[in-house]
């Protein structure tokens, strides 16, 4: 065991369950795929069970704790062997890594299984940084890029570092930074049907940032944050210019003619 940050990481496993979440199977299975293609680069055997579907964070923050409980049932009950699960989205895996188990620390049945769920959680980035340790070798063109950073995968999970870290190591790429780069795209989930004009006035905010760091591309781990700045960037007419994608397409594209 090696510890990193906020958690202690176990070696490389032979096998991961894969957890899309709802978005990215969605608007982006081909993000899914390119994430397929490079943890089993790595000779990780990937899993993924058909019925997944959400994580209950949308009921879980909004509120309906019942109906977050049920759908959290419902999603331990696909993963029984004692795999990791990979999960594409750092809100979502700060959902399950989280609040699982507090939704059911006084639960006498269930309380131990959310706990031991959780502990089998990893985000993408964090999977690939801290537990099979990869080692990418770029194979594009030179070029620049800016992260956004999930503010639910930095207060929950801790794992912002993560993404950094993986597009360090593409030599061919500069990693620049946007001013306010903590600060949440105002997505939320359900908050930004709740209060959307907050939500309008802090995409406006995030995407000028990101734009202003003078990068070619955007690229996030987190698709819910990139469905938020790709909509508002389509609805100004500038997608084509500076349309986000998914960490793991981006790492894919740049290193897939690499060998293990």
């Amino acid at each position: 065991m090696s510890e990193t940050g906020l958690r202690i990481y176990p070696s490389k496993p032979s096998k991961v369950y894969f957890y899309a979440t709802c978005l990215l199977d969605l608007l982006d299975p081909e993000g899914g795929l390119a994430a397929i293609e490079l943890i089993e680069r790595e000779g990780v055997e990937v899993i993924w069970v058909e019925k997944q579907s959400c994580c209950g964070q949308p009921a879980y923050t909004s509120g309906y704790q019942e109906q977050a409980k049920t759908v959290a049932l419902s999603q331990m009950g696909l993963f029984p062997e004692d795999y990791p699960i990979v999960v594409m989205s750092g809100s979502c895996a700060g959902m399950m890594f989280k609040h699982y188990p507090h939704l059911f620390a006084n639960d006498d049945i269930y309380a131990d299984q959310a706990e031991a769920f959780a502990e089998r959680v990893f985000e993408f980035s964090e999977f690939l940084a801290h537990i099979c340790r990869v080692k990418l070798h770029d194979q594009g063109a030179l070029t620049s890029v800016v992260l956004h950073t999930s503010c639910s995968g930095r207060r929950e999970l801790g794992i912002h570092a993560s993404s950094q870290a993986l597009l360090s190591q593409l030599d061919k790429v500069e990693l620049k930074k946007a001013e306010y780069e903590s600060e949440c795209c105002g997505f939320g989930g359900s908050f930004s049907l709740r209060h959307s004009e907050i939500s309008q006035a802090m995409v406006e905010d995030k995407a000028r940032h990101l734009q202003g760091s003078g990068a070619s591309y955007l690229v996030s781990a987190d698709w819910g944050c990139l469905a938020n700045i790709n909509g508002h960037l389509a609805y100004r007419g500038e997608a084509s210019r500076f349309n986000g994608q998914h960490l793991a397409s981006f790492l894919w594209q740049r290193t897939k003619e690499a060998k293990a």
